[in-house]
């Protein structure tokens, strides 16, 4: 396949407080959306662009995620990172991960579903990428393609793709999807114990090396659980 990386880390130890209170006996992962648990659907995108393995980050109600991914009968590599004894965050739980991760890796959040466009998205950021340039590449999407999304945006891309964010007061055009691809080098000299994705793109955003490629397909925002309805009605409807 032509991908940048074979192994994805998925983001999957939050503790899912805006999604309450379906997230009080199980893990925000696990919550359904058409009668599929949502880290299935990033799981499932994964296998069909070709990426074989998965390291999955696990903390709150951790042995119910674990048990649900050794029943998924799944050509994926799984691997845990185990974050029982504390919960480290987004740019924390990379790190951790990073010794059972390539160089570049895919990142994901597990609550993202998303339709792709005319190429799923792992094709998509594996061809903008550019490890001379990049120490990470952002998928983002226009608002008219952002379901459920209520927000202001949080980025502006430059006419050479490189990100910047949203400034006080103002609209940006382009919201996260939860998806990029990342080089190891985004992670040196991070800090200990739990912190958040941001601090290392503040960093990449001030040395130019942070890009972002617009989704050309549907994304929707599943924060919380007035978000679930709406989502499997768009779905049914193809």
């Amino acid at each position: 396949s032509g991908l940048a990386s074979d192994t994805a880390m998925v983001l999957a130890a939050g503790l899912g407080k805006r999604m309450r209170p379906l997230t009080a006996a199980q893990p925000k992962p696990l919550v359904r959306v058409a009668g599929k648990s949502l880290i299935d659907y990033s799981l499932e995108k994964l296998e069909g662009a070709g990426v074989g393995k998965a390291v999955v980050n696990v903390h709150y109600l951790s042995d119910a995620l674990e048990a649900h991914l050794k029943t998924r009968r799944t050509a994926l590599q799984i691997t845990i990172s185990d974050e029982r004894a504390q919960l480290l965050e987004t740019g924390g739980g990379m790190v951790k991960a990073a010794p059972l991760l390539p160089d570049p890796f895919f990142c994901l959040n597990s609550d993202n579903i998303w339709l792709d466009g005319p190429r799923d998205v792992f094709t998509e950021l594996s061809d903008a990428w550019d490890a001379d340039r990049m120490d990470a590449l952002l998928l983002v999407v226009p608002h008219v393609r952002a379901m459920n999304y209520k927000g202001k945006g949080d980025f502006y891309l430059d006419p050479e793709g490189r990100v910047s964010r949203r400034r006080s007061g103002r609209i940006a055009p382009f919201i996260y999807t939860g998806i990029q691809l990342v080089s190891h080098r985004l992670l040196r000299d991070a800090p200990e114990g739990p912190f958040s994705t941001n601090l290392l793109w503040q960093r990449a955003i001030e040395e130019g090396r942070i890009y972002g490629i617009s989704h050309t397909g549907v994304w929707f925002e599943v924060g919380d659980p007035a978000a679930i309805p709406v989502t499997e009605a768009f779905l049914s409807r193809g």
